[in-house]
């Protein structure tokens, strides 16, 4: 992605800026995150974090990352490791926390990777918390690619975002994710995003009723992101998505996006 100047007017984001991406599995949050990674840290001046908080852990190499270390991981060798435990108690959590962040270029990443065991996410959920908190604060924009459905939210995990984007594709199963992160939202005030949207992703021409359910959900339509070949070509050989070129339909309706939210 090229280099993007900011010297077409375009705000300065509020210190310590945080956006979340959830929605379906499957439905384009780590190319959405990935694509606004690229071209964020293109922009130049500015100190990003990206936050892979989806134990999946497939952020990273959409970056072309090979994480070396996730929180995930640390907490099991403090557990485990009396030696590990022995090194890490004169330590504070927001420095092993910032020990676990990996230079990407133009931004750090923080990879929370997987929990300790099925369905024990309650530790590295208080431990994302922590890091959307804390770190984020010494960073202009912090971008964090959340776990698929509306439970992170719903455990106000990314309570306190400016900006909370829900992907979805055209499926049905989609639209109900929406609708269930929509419903937790307007159900639980002290999570209320400062602004919340849908990006439709995969969108094929003629549109799709989504934009309509999104406006009964009390949602706006931040984003459309047509079909990419490119996107498709770039999976298929696990290719960086960050790498996608400028030309690309899914990277200028992602600029379009940054540029609603007075990012570039």
């Amino acid at each position: 992605m090229a280099t993007t100047s900011g010297s077409d007017g375009a705000s300065p984001p509020p210190a310590g800026m945080k956006i979340a991406i959830s929605g379906k599995g499957g439905s384009g949050k780590t190319m959405l995150t990935a694509i606004m990674t690229g071209l964020l840290a293109s922009s130049g001046g500015l100190k990003l974090l990206v936050i892979d908080a989806d134990s999946a852990v497939n952020l990273p190499y959409a970056l072309g990352i090979e994480p070396s270390q996730t929180v995930a991981a640390i907490r099991r060798q403090i557990i485990e490791d009396p030696a590990v435990k022995a090194e890490m108690q004169d330590k504070s959590m927001r420095t092993v926390m910032q020990e676990a962040l990996e230079q990407g270029d133009g931004f750090q990443l923080l990879a929370m990777g997987r929990p300790e065991g099925p369905g024990c996410y309650c530790a590295i959920n208080d431990l994302l918390r922590y890091g959307i908190e804390r770190l984020s604060r010494q960073f202009d924009i912090t971008l964090i690619d959340c776990e698929a459905g509306p439970e992170q939210v719903n455990r106000r995990v990314v309570n306190g975002v400016d900006v909370l984007l829900i992907v979805t594709d055209a499926s049905i199963r989609g639209a109900q994710v929406v609708g269930s992160i929509a419903e937790v939202i307007r159900s639980d005030g002290s999570i209320r995003p400062g602004r919340a949207g849908v990006v439709i992703n995969r969108l094929r021409r003629g549109g799709s009723p989504l934009a309509e359910s999104a406006t009964i959900w009390g949602l706006e339509v931040m984003g459309r992101i047509p079909e990419d070949e490119n996107v498709t070509e770039y999976d298929s050989v696990g290719r960086p998505i960050v790498e996608l070129p400028d030309s690309s339909p899914s990277v200028a309706a992602v600029r379009e996006l940054l540029k609603s939210l007075s990012l570039v």
